[in-house]
Order: structure tokens, then sequence, then C-alpha cells
């Protein structure tokens, strides 16, 4: 075993005109949130209960999109969903259509850990949760003051706001944006969705994903950070966590290749990122992060830049932004 190792996301495709201020309050989690995964597996604590622990952090801190701070839909709600993996024997769970769950990675959790089943929503997964007695607050403390003015503006330039804390220049009412999402306008593409991904000193692998979606997303939209094998996955081979464009991460069923390839095409873990990241996109703006059970870490993405975080037991530590 190469020994351990870790990363983390804050999501992909920034504002190249993100103010200096916002990028160091987000280089300064992600810090955070790395060390206290470094910690936990420097005392042993297994790949599983780490990427859980660290992405609980990302999601009671607002800077995100996860938990509290999380998108608003079209309604002004929060809708919540998230998902967990792990490798060895490939147990998962996943949650989607949150509106009361604090942490929404811990439901997953217990989905996979207290069910019969992988994948809880909406009111089915709000009553287990109670049922599991998690912790549930009110929609409220989900909604910030700089989500409710994202909302307004995407209402006013009728367009869902990937980048939904920063507006892109020109963003009002009878602006078309450039890019788009299943041939439908989207503004300046950053979700910043949050995951992790963890390989052990046992070499065991586990990712994580968690996210409130697309701003002003419609009412039921689910994107592919709860769907095993799109937003997240985990094997024996590696664990893979993205980012992105949900559409187009679901339709490349981008974490599962990033494994696939490795196991059939014989790549190491950043050339197969890499790959997939070049020939499973299409037209798609996504990226990820991944490990491998050799103790590797790597990361890719094909936009203007993605709030990561790795670090290894050999000593190497980043965390970035920009390429």
């Amino acid at each position: 075993m190469g020994g351990w190792a870790i990363a983390v996301h804050g999501g992909a495709g920034v504002d190249p005109d993100l103010p200096l201020q916002r990028q160091e309050e987000a280089k300064q989690l992600l810090t955070r949130v790395l060390n206290l995964g470094i910690s936990a597996l420097r005392s042993n604590l297994s790949a599983i209960d780490v990427v859980e622990l660290v992405v609980r952090e990302l999601e009671t801190d607002p800077l995100f999109n996860s938990g509290c701070g999380s998108a608003l839909t079209a309604k002004g709600t929060v809708e919540m969903e998230a998902s967990i993996m792990d490798g060895p024997k490939r147990r998962c769970g996943a949650v989607s259509g949150l509106t009361t769950v604090k942490n929404p990675i811990s439901l997953a959790r217990l989905v996979m850990d207290k069910s019969p089943h992988s994948y809880l929503a909406f009111d089915g997964a709000e009553d287990f949760a109670r049922q599991q007695g998690v912790e549930v607050v009110d929609n409220e403390y989900f909604i910030t003051p700089d989500n409710i003015g994202m909302l307004k503006l995407a209402k006013e330039a009728n367009t869902i706001l990937f980048d939904y804390r920063i507006p892109s220049k020109g963003c009002g009412a009878g602006v078309e944006s450039p890019l788009k999402m299943n041939g439908l306008p989207m503004s300046v593409y950053a979700p910043e969705t949050v995951g992790c991904v963890v390989v052990d000193r046992e070499g065991r692998c586990a990712a994580a994903t968690s996210t409130g979606g697309l701003m002003n997303k419609m009412v039921g939209r689910i994107g592919d950070s709860p769907l095993i094998g799109a937003g997240t996955y985990a094997c024996k081979l590696a664990g893979v966590s993205c980012t992105g464009e949900g559409e187009a991460i679901i339709r490349g069923t981008l974490a599962r290749e990033v494994s696939a390839v490795m196991e059939y095409k014989g790549l190491g873990l950043q050339e197969a990122v890499d790959y997939v990241i070049k020939n499973r996109l299409d037209e798609g703006m996504a990226g990820l992060i991944a490990v491998s059970n050799k103790g590797e870490v790597a990361y890719g993405f094909n936009c203007n830049g993605m709030f990561r975080g790795c670090a290894s037991e050999n000593g190497f530590m980043e965390v970035g932004i920009w390429e």
C-alpha cells in the first residue's frame, strides 16, 4: 500500500473575476477541512468515516453550495442531495430532495448502513431521517441573504445560475447567455458542489459528494451528486467525486468511468482522470477529484478552475483554484 491520500473540492468552473477575498475565504475553508481529514487519517480513521467527517464540515459552512448556503429552487426553497460510497464492497447510500436534514451526507451514510436500500428521496428520505433521529432544522436555516439576492437575479435573467454568488457581466433581463445546458441558456459556470475522496492506510477507498444543486432549478430536479457512478463512485481501485454541469456528468457516468478505464485500459490514476475529462464530457464542463488504492491523488477539470485541496502521507499538500 502507498499510504493514505485525500482530496476535497468545492466546485468546478470559477468566475475569472472572482474577488480575491472570496478566493482567500475558499482556500482557508479547503485548508481547514483538508487538515481535519489529515488528522483523522493519521489517527487511523477509516476512509468512509473520513469522507463523511469532511463533507459534514463543508455542509455546515455556508461558503459553498451544500447544507447551509445551498442554492435555491425556483420557489425559493432548498432541496439538497448527497451520496456516499465505500469502495471495498461497493456499498453506497444516496438521498435527494431533502428540506430539513442538517447534514445530508450523514443521512446518505445511514441509508447505506441502516436501510435495505441504496437511495431514498423527498418525503421518504425525510421520514427515514426522523426514524433515525438525525438533526433536522427548518428550511430557512439553509437559506442565506446572498442566495436570496442571486435567485432574484436568476429570475430577472430567466436563467439557471450556475455561479450563484458572482453574477456574470451584463446578467439581466433580455441578456442571453452564450453557454447552454441541454440546449437552454445558463450563466457563468460554477456550481460549487462539495466532495471528498480518501484512501486510508489499508488501501480502502471512499467517496462522498453533497450539493444544493442549481440556483433557480425546477423543483424536483436531481443532479449528478446523488447518482452512484455519475457524481460519486468508489471501488477497490479508486474513489471519485465530481462537480460541474450535472446533466453532462450524468450522461458520461463520469465517476465510474475513471475506475473503468483504470480497470479495462490499465491506465494510472492521473492518466484515467485526464482521459475521462477529455473524452467523456462531450461539450459539458466539469471537474473531479480522485484517489487510488496505491495512495495516489489526482484531479482534473476542463473549465476555468476548480476549488480543490489534496494531500498524501508522503508529505504532498496543495490547495488551489486555477490551473
